[in-house]
């Protein structure tokens, strides 16, 4: 049973948190996954998507308690076996389907308009990026723009870059219209403090 303070803290947490979505899509490596989900938490994204079409699955919530500092037991995840079928459940909920890539044809990302009511960001695999289907099927392509010889990022920079960018055009935006609704935050206090 959570003491008053430790309730406190969940409702307050599930206040900050923002609609939208994190999707990661064959990521190879569990620990660069777990390094997303860590900013996923302190940026306040409580929904993450991974889909497993061409890697071995992994569990989220038991691997990477290290390098996600145990952030895997306060998200929540959806796992799929394909992009088409986890981009379809995002459009349902309304969501704005922005794919991540390296280089050129896409919108740099201090350029980009980031401001609709739900966003479900795309990142790839760590060699291989986001599949040609995850990229026909977004709305959108987004880059980072880059200065050095180096082309890409490790890919839980690239997931803090960009979300730390949404996060920033919401807050001079408004932050409030992308806070979860009153019912939502209810709910998701309570679940966090059935995991405690």
């Amino acid at each position: 049973m959570p003491t008053p303070a430790r309730e406190r803290l969940f409702r307050e947490v599930a206040e900050r948190r923002q609609r939208g979505a994190v999707v990661l899509e064959d990521i190879h490596d569990p620990h660069n996954a777990a390094a997303v989900f860590r900013t996923c938490d302190a940026l306040g994204f409580q929904r993450v998507c991974l889909v497993f079409e061409r890697e071995e699955p992994f569990d989220p919530r038991g691997t990477g308690k290290l390098s996600s500092s145990a952030t895997n037991k306060w998200l929540d995840f959806d796992v799929h076996d394909s992009i088409a079928g986890c981009l379809a459940d995002l459009r349902r909920d309304g969501c704005e389907i922005i794919a991540t890539v390296a280089g050129g044809g896409a919108e740099g990302l201090f350029d980009a308009d980031l401001t609709a009511p739900r966003l479900a960001v795309l990142l790839g695999n760590e060699q291989r990026g986001l599949s040609e289907e995850a990229l026909a099927l977004a709305d959108r392509r987004l880059t980072i723009p880059m200065a050095g010889m180096v082309r890409s990022l490790n890919l839980s920079v690239a997931a803090a870059l960009v979300l730390y960018e949404v996060t920033r055009q919401r807050r001079a935006a408004g932050m409030e219209r992308y806070r979860l609704p009153a019912t939502e935050r209810d709910a998701l206090a309570r679940r966090l403090a059935d995991r405690s």
